[in-house]
């Protein structure tokens, strides 16, 4: 009975060589990969790999500076009036990236947060002004106020935006003792 059975299996195995001879490329393709008349595809390039040094580096932490999470903007005439709100805009979340380069340590920073529409709000784009500060103790390093522009519908129950500055850029620090904060301005905007 085995010798039956090794027989047949023999003959099977003769007649896949037999039918690979027939092929026209002359290899019997069962799609395993490597055995067909396929070329081989190119490798891809390697993946840009992240240094353990890299992984371990400083990156400073950010932060929403106290009092400067809201900001309330009025019809002319109307400041501090509820009722004469044109909206209101908060920063929900924060966060950066950071690379070393050339002596620089250059971050990406941003904010998410959303806008509400108040009692006097239209349709239209309103600017939102954020500022990002970086600084060692009482040493500003870097600081820029961007005047951040998102359109908002005014039976809309909210809004959100994402604000990104993706050039903070400072000399490499010899310790960790960096902040970064990230706000809305304190001064006043200008009126409409």
């Amino acid at each position: 009975m085995a010798f039956v059975a090794g027989k047949m299996r023999f003959a099977a195995l003769a007649a896949l060589m037999a039918l690979a001879g027939c092929q026209s490329g002359g290899a019997l393709d069962l799609g395993l990969g490597g055995w067909g008349t396929k070329k081989a595809e190119p490798a891809a390039p390697p993946a840009e790999s992240i240094t353990a040094d890299e992984l371990r580096a400083y990156c400073p932490r950010v932060t929403l500076r106290s009092g400067t999470a809201f900001y309330s903007t009025y019809e002319r005439g109307g400041d501090g009036d509820r009722n004469r709100i044109v909206y209101q805009a908060s920063i929900t979340d924060v966060t950066r990236s950071c690379r070393y380069d050339g002596g620089m340590l250059n971050m990406e920073v941003a904010a998410a947060g959303r806008v509400v529409p108040g009692p006097v709000a239209k349709d239209g784009t309103i600017t939102m002004p954020i500022r990002i500060a970086v600084v060692r103790g009482e040493e500003v390093l870097y600081s820029r106020l961007h005047q951040h522009q998102t359109a908002i519908a005014a039976l809309s129950p909210a809004t959100q935006f994402v604000f990104k500055d993706p050039a903070v850029s400072i000399p490499v620090p010899t310790a960790r003792n960096i902040e970064i904060y990230v706000g809305f301005d304190e001064t006043p905007q200008k009126k409409r």
